[in-house]
């Protein structure tokens, strides 16, 4: 369903727009949790630490195509703010012609150069070969991901958040269902997970556009919109570009902190890989948030509708902050038994099994008082892209990479292991506030930009309809 945000109530339309979202990343979390859930306890400890220690890898060239697609699609979303239905046809029509070529690219680099990335990241031996299996087989899934991120994009452009969601729970139980047949019927190791995530992303996506196409006339690639326009394409990349960087460079500074923590063993490897699973679904409500944003702002900027971007800013500041508090509250309670729901102790292939879940929940332990900083960075990072300013957001993702890098190495010689838990709350600390200050920049600088123009208009206005002497 379209859906206009220029209209109605800021708050109620971002809670609207957000909860099918978080429903959908709520799934998507609970499929990974379960799949390092199922190989962590059909096969054994040295498996879940394979897939944990090259997931990194995966999710720099994940990244990429999220924020590329992510980037794309906020000119979709301006254009739609904008009421110009031929801009969002002729913007469809070069989204869809970026992002195959970034497929292409991405998939060819990941294939060709996997072990060469996985020998960076310093897997141990025993776990080089399973972990290498488990990424080819997902290196050739990119281009389904590439897609489903931007057929989801382009819908939530146009306001429909619900729609993608749909297609995000189907996709998850078709992808458990696969999980368990290839791994625990059919004994395909952790070559079985990634089957079943190839097969289920193939499906989801050809559904998908099988009903964008006859429900969002809106979206449809027509033969007259059809035409390359290298002015439209730079409009595109000028956003898709910095997205793109943003994206990756958040995700290279966390495969460095699993570099880091590859050098430590299996075991903490594993601890870790949980506990990164379980931060990753106490935080999808702040996600969702971000993203519900950013096409919150985006449309509203089209429309030139400043006050109402400043008032959705700050409802959305207000229930991040409340979330963070709730994440914080529900992950220092509960965060040990979920980590323990990882590991078969029969299976444990002779890993300390109850060291591991301590580790993983000391990591918990700490993050969690920092999650107010990551509300900070999903919130005014999101908002600030909507606006169609992708150089501040990235300038927040190089210092997330130098604080989290730098966090890492340097406190893990000097503490060991517990050193890495430290990384991501200092480079939340330092991008959130980042991000922050430079929101009330902006918009405190367009406000005055705004307000003379207005100025300006009255005054000419005057001048037209003052008597002639």
């Amino acid at each position: 369903m379209i859906n206009d945000l220029t209209i109605g109530s800021p708050i109620k339309l971002i809670i609207k727009f957000a909860l099918p979202l978080l429903i959908g990343n709520l799934f998507m979390q609970l499929y990974q949790i379960s799949d390092m859930v199922i190989v962590g306890r059909l096969i054994n400890v040295q498996a879940l630490a394979a897939i944990g220690a090259s997931a990194p890898i995966y999710m720099v060239f994940l990244m990429i195509a999220f924020g590329f697609t992510g980037g794309l699609t906020v000119i979709t979303a301006q254009r739609f703010g904008a009421h110009d239905n031929d801009g969002v046809q002729t913007s469809v029509f070069h989204c869809f012609l970026a992002a195959l070529i970034l497929s292409v690219i991405l998939t060819f680099c990941l294939t060709f150069f996997l072990r060469p990335l996985l020998h960076l990241t310093n897997i141990p031996p025993q776990i080089f070969e399973q972990a290498y299996n488990f990424m080819f087989i997902l290196s050739l899934s990119t281009i389904m991901i590439v897609m489903y991120n931007l057929l989801s994009g382009l819908m939530r452009a146009v306001g429909d958040s619900k729609t993608p969601l749909y297609f995000l729970i189907f996709c998850t139980l078709i992808n458990i269902a696969l999980n368990f047949l290839f791994i625990g019927k059919f004994g395909w190791g952790v070559e079985g997970s990634a089957t079943g995530t190839l097969a289920a992303n193939t499906i989801s996506v050809i559904i998908c556009l099988i009903y964008m196409w006859y429900k969002f006339p809106l979206l449809r690639l027509k033969k007259e919109f059809m035409h390359y326009r290298s002015d439209v394409m730079r409009a595109h990349l000028r956003m898709a570009f910095p997205m793109a960087l943003q994206f990756s460079i958040l995700s290279f500074s966390i495969m460095i902190v699993q570099s880091v923590c590859n050098s430590f063993g299996p075991d903490i490897i594993a601890a870790f890989a949980a506990a990164l699973r379980i931060e990753m679904f106490a935080t999808q409500p702040l996600l969702a948030l971000g993203l519900a944003m950013a096409t919150f702002t985006a449309q509203n900027w089209g429309a030139n509708l400043l006050s109402r971007i400043r008032r959705g800013v700050k409802y959305a500041f207000l229930l991040s902050t409340t979330i963070s508090l709730l994440g914080f509250l529900l992950v220092r309670h509960i965060g040990h038994d979920m980590i323990a729901m990882f590991i078969d102790t029969g299976k444990s292939g002779g890993s300390d099994v109850a060291l591991i879940i301590e580790i993983g929940s000391q990591y918990l332990v700490i993050s969690t008082m920092f999650y107010f900083f990551l509300g900070l960075i999903f919130v005014f990072r999101n908002t600030i892209q909507g606006m169609g300013k992708p150089l501040l957001p990235l300038l927040s993702s190089i210092t997330e990479l130098v604080m989290r890098s730098f966090a890492a190495i340097y406190l893990a010689r000097l503490m060991g292991y517990s050193g890495i838990f430290y990384a991501s709350p200092i480079s939340w600390a330092a991008a959130g506030s980042l991000v922050a200050v430079g929101y009330i920049y902006y918009i405190r600088k367009f406000s005055a930009e705004t307000l003379r123009w207005q100025m300006g208009a009255v005054k000419q206005k005057l001048r037209e309809n003052s008597p002639v002497d």
